[in-house]
């Protein structure tokens, strides 16, 4: 489904006019919390700090280079006084090299992931056991056992839980998460969801000298949330906001789109990001075609009939070609926007384009300044800035817009079942609590070659070939018995 809807008369008007993938679903599914993580101040890493990590770890002879790096970090729109890293990264401010093993990966994944799960559910009272759904989504790291199992490993969760990992997904994966969880929820009633949302730095920090994949190292920083989510009916009372909404636009067939944002290496060797000087027309054409289907299902009625009646034209009279789109009036149909924090750029871009003002922008470019880029996970540190500030009232609106790779656009609109007004760690002095236990078992503590084991005996261990052999044995023995069985009881006819 790329587009769904809770109102019926939503789904009428957009049916109307011409979307072809709206699905009207009935069971509602509520947001009953979330929690973004808060990362320690010994991640932080101050301007002339990431500078010197840079002239002791990267290869930017090229005074030009420099300059670039420079220039890109001063217009970011992140703060020069301690933007957050993870410690394979930030342990360079000590002379140390940097770690981009998958130890330390998982370790950063971990302490995100972890912290925001543990804190979401000692919140709402409730166990890793009340979870009947998980979906996990990081974009660059997703090793093996996934994401979703380290928390299911560390949770000790159930073994009949409904499981997806999304990887590969960009900025906009935490909405898309969302839609993943609400289709489910069609189908499985009586249940609540688990979503975490997270990118990973430590192994995608780049350490070359090309310009378009430095940009993201000015941009992106360590961040994470845990969302809650549930269908069941009495859960409707605790909860906070009601999702109305979802739609998901794609443009990936159009090359150009493809590639504007691609994993790649340089010519040195170097793995990093590329973001192509196209990404801000793409971004535009992707929002376009988002906000085309999302005005014929949340603008009130007299914007969707001006809007309905503008695309019937176009589309079925072949009119108004010579003149530009009718631009709906988004403010009637939302009371907060949660626009993704990708860059200065694409936030200015937004004002423009939905004539908007900064009141309405001050979420997305706080969350940017203090955060950074946290990928997926930024629209929720947004809605977190919101309520610690108490802007969210009962019956208030809340449009949440991500881009990510690929290329994609997707949109989720709330509804505030109630006035929420919390004051979340993250926009405080707070610091979070600490992890006190791990769960990484991926180190070997002995090679191969210093065990007492033969060969034999190691592929029987590595293989299952003694566990095959003894089912196989088990159920030649049920067989013979199961003969015998039979025997006996054709004699016992006999006589």
């Amino acid at each position: 489904m790329a587009t769904t809807t809770n109102s019926y008369m939503s789904y009428v008007t957009g049916k109307a006019s011409g979307v072809r993938r709206l699905d009207y679903f009935r069971r509602p599914v509520y947001l009953l919390g979330f929690h973004v993580y808060k990362p320690p101040e010994n991640w932080a890493v101050s301007w002339e700090e990431l500078q010197e990590i840079g002239k002791k770890q990267f290869a930017h002879k090229d005074e030009k280079i420099r300059t670039f790096n420079y220039k890109i970090a001063e217009n970011a729109g992140v703060r020069k006084d301690g933007a957050y890293l993870p410690p394979g990264i930030t342990q360079a401010k000590w002379g140390k090299p940097i770690d981009r093993t998958i130890l330390s990966a998982r370790t950063e994944a971990e302490e995100v992931m972890f912290t925001c799960v543990r804190e979401i559910l000692s919140e709402k009272g409730m166990k890793p056991r009340d979870v009947d759904m998980i979906v996990v989504n990081c974009s660059l790291f997703n090793p093996t056992p996934s994401l979703a199992a380290m928390i299911i490993n560390h949770f000790k969760m159930r073994s009949d839980i409904i499981v997806y990992n999304l990887g590969g997904m960009g900025c906009s994966a935490g909405l898309i998460s969302i839609a993943l969880v609400n289709e489910l929820m069609q189908c499985h009633p009586n249940c609540r969801a688990l979503v975490v949302s997270t990118e990973n730095i430590t192994q995608n920090y780049y350490q070359g000298t090309n310009r378009s994949m430095s940009i993201p190292n000015h941009l992106f920083k360590v961040g994470g949330a845990a969302m809650l989510v549930s269908n069941k009916g009495r859960d409707r009372r605790v909860a906070k906001y009601q999702l109305m909404h979802t739609v998901r636009s794609h443009i990936g067939s159009k090359d150009q789109a493809y590639e504007c944002v691609f994993q790649q290496e340089d010519n040195e060797g170097y793995t990093g990001v590329k973001l192509d000087k196209t990404l801000m027309t793409v971004a535009g054409e992707a929002l376009k075609k988002n906000i085309e289907v999302l005005g014929s299902v949340v603008l009130p009625l007299s914007e969707q009939i001006k809007y309905v009646w503008d695309q019937f034209l176009r589309k079925k009279m072949g009119k108004r070609k010579d003149r530009p789109p009718y631009v709906p009036n988004f403010k009637k149909a939302f009371d907060h926007y949660c626009f993704h924090a990708g860059g200065r750029g694409v936030l200015d871009a937004m004002l423009e384009n939905m004539s908007l003002t900064e009141d309405h922008m001050k979420p997305s470019r706080q969350t940017l300044h203090h955060y950074g880029n946290t990928s997926s996970s930024s629209v929720w540190y947004e809605l977190a800035w919101m309520e610690s500030y108490g802007r969210v009232k009962k019956g208030d609106v809340v449009w949440q817009i991500a881009f990510g790779s690929g290329f994609k656009c997707n949109s989720a609109v709330w509804r505030a079942l109630k006035n929420n007004k919390k004051l979340h760690r993250a926009w405080t002095t707070e610091s979070e609590k600490p992890l006190l236990s791990r769960s990484y078992k991926g180190i070997e503590t002995e090679s191969l070659l210093e065990r007492e084991e033969g060969a034999e005996e190691l592929a029987d261990a590595h293989y299952g070939l003694e566990a095959m052999n003894s089912f196989r044995s088990s159920f030649r023995r049920r067989r013979r018995q199961g003969s015998s069985e039979e025997g006996d009881a054709l004699i016992k006819k006999s006589k």
